[in-house]
């Protein structure tokens, strides 16, 4: 009886140990996080280099005078003639007030190689009107140390659905943009949907050494906003240094801003020639097409 006890704890010892299953780590599946990129929607940069076109020039409104007429006289569009005059009402123009008409043949070359923007877009916005128009403006700031110069856009509109509604060329108040400094480009669309989204392509700048622009300054400059703020009186005096050379144009644009900081209005406002030590007074006034004017900056232009 010893002897077989000893036989069965004898076999116990020497029988296998269960497999022992090694433990089995679960790795959960997560999603990883990818950043999202961010997107400008409403700009497209698409720079083309035509060949710089003739400077609009300023025609004194004659009584008899009327926008159509004068689109007509001068072969332009009335929408081209109306971006190039933000603050002249059509039907109540006044006799002896100035208009910008632009260069007829500044049409806009196709076919261009899309390259990297120079010039940024800092502000796109859009403001409906009273007879069911549309004033788009697009800030272009200056923060290289070249002057540009042919600077023009291309705004395109867009309904809800995103389909494209209209489109039409859009330029700044001057010719030359200079360095750290911001003009808009504008334009006006009639029976336009008030919520109408915009894309604007930068279509030329090109870059130069300002060759031609002379020294003049703007002193004792004064912006009076009236009292619903829909209307700015701005004067001062315009100096050229007796030291430069005499001017054949001198102009000056006035950008209203309402006090977000969105641009609300244009003007442009040309003086004429000008001889070295002159001073010139100006005096002018640039109209809101959104809400209250906040504040009025100036950019002059001598050449």
């Amino acid at each position: 009886m010893r002897y077989l006890l000893w036989l069965i704890l004898l076999l116990a010892a020497c029988a296998p140990a269960p497999a022992q299953t090694a433990p089995t780590s679960v790795i959960e599946n997560l999603p990883s996080v990818t950043p999202s990129p961010t997107f400008t929607p409403n700009v497209l940069a698409v720079i083309e280099t035509p060949v710089p076109t003739s400077t609009p020039f300023a025609y004194v409104i004659q009584a008899g005078d009327t926008f159509s007429e004068l689109a007509e006289k001068f072969k332009v569009s009335q929408d081209t003639l109306r971006a190039s005059n933000p603050d002249v009402m059509p039907n109540s123009m006044s006799v002896g007030a100035t208009l910008l008409i632009p260069d007829p043949d500044s049409a806009i070359p196709s076919g261009a190689t899309p390259t990297p923007a120079p010039v940024p877009v800092t502000q796109t916005v859009c403001h409906p009107t009273a007879d069911d128009g549309l004033w788009c403006f697009a800030l272009i700031q200056n923060n290289t140390p070249d002057f540009f110069e042919n600077i023009s856009a291309q705004v395109t509109l867009f309904d809800a659905n995103g389909k494209a509604i209209a489109s039409q060329p859009a330029f700044p108040p001057l010719d030359i943009l200079q360095p750290n400094a911001s003009l808009p480009v504008s334009a006006f669309f009639p029976d336009a949907p008030a919520d109408a989204t915009m894309q604007i392509q930068i279509l030329s700048a090109i870059p130069s050494n300002g060759a031609g622009t002379l020294p003049a300054s703007l002193n004792n400059v004064v912006t009076q906003i009236n009292w619903n703020g829909l209307t700015a009186k701005v004067s001062g005096e315009i100096y050229l240094p007796g030291k430069s050379k005499a001017a054949n144009q001198t102009r000056i644009a006035a950008v209203a801003y309402d006090k977000g900081g969105q641009v609300i209005g244009v003007k442009q406002w040309d003086g004429g020639s000008m001889q070295p030590g002159e001073k010139a007074v100006f005096s002018f006034q640039v109209s809101s097409v959104g809400g209250a004017i906040d504040r009025v900056e100036y950019v002059i232009q001598s050449r």
